[in-house]
């Protein structure tokens, strides 16, 4: 039996040596300086570099993210697992929070008499704060739909949504609908995304602020 060939990493350097991989296996392929750090830390948790064409940014996406972030903007999630994977300790550092609804009794109870999903009535609860808010989504396209209604009817305005839901119903025309939204956004054409990248990419967004 073969030896398998195991690199010698320290713990603290796992994350280091994977951005380094990241970077020599893009080789010529030119990122865009101002969502280099967005597109590879997604790939980072993905490793699916089709991420490279398939993450579309509005014009000045990132830069009015972190503007909104250090001015305290929250993040609203459509899942647990999205605002559980956010860095809320460094978001709160620049006075945000991060916010999944899907628990709640009265989104729970909104959803049922609608007969809506809770990511839907989610956005919903979203209108009633009163901050500056980024929208996360990676899992479910009717958040997306209900999210544009809800601007279309000038109830809220995010200054950033975060359109990555994963799957096969509605998911690819969800995120064509919120690209024509007319805020910023980050989306995933087509359909891969997920929670996972939602988070991914808060959290690039946060990082990227000071570096680190």
């Amino acid at each position: 039996m073969n030896e398998l060939d195991f690199e010698n990493i320290l713990p603290d350097q796992i994350e280091k040596r994977s951005f380094e991989i990241i970077t020599q296996e893009l080789g010529n392929i030119k990122l865009a300086d101002e969502n280099a750090d967005v597109i590879k830390r997604v790939i980072h948790t993905t490793a699916d570099f089709e991420y490279v064409s398939s993450l579309c940014f509005s014009e000045n996406a990132v830069k009015h993210a972190r503007e909104a972030i250090l001015g305290g903007a929250s993040i609203v999630t459509d899942t647990k697992m999205a605002s559980v994977g956010i860095n809320a300790i460094r978001l709160s550092q620049y006075g945000g929070q991060v916010f999944s609804f899907m628990s709640d009794e009265d989104v729970a109870a909104d959803a049922k008499e609608n007969g809506t999903t809770r990511a839907a009535a989610c956005m919903k609860k979203a209108v009633s704060i009163d901050k500056p808010l980024i929208i996360a989504v990676g899992n479910a396209p009717t958040a997306l739909i209900k999210l544009e209604e809800l601007i279309r009817e000038k109830r809220i305005k995010p200054e950033l949504i975060i359109g990555v839901p994963v799957g096969f119903v509605n998911v690819v025309q969800s995120k064509e609908l919120i690209m024509g939204a007319g805020i910023p956004y980050i989306v995933a054409k087509g359909r891969k995304g997920g929670s996972n990248v939602a988070a991914a990419i808060c959290n690039a967004l946060i990082y990227g602020i000071d570096g680190k």
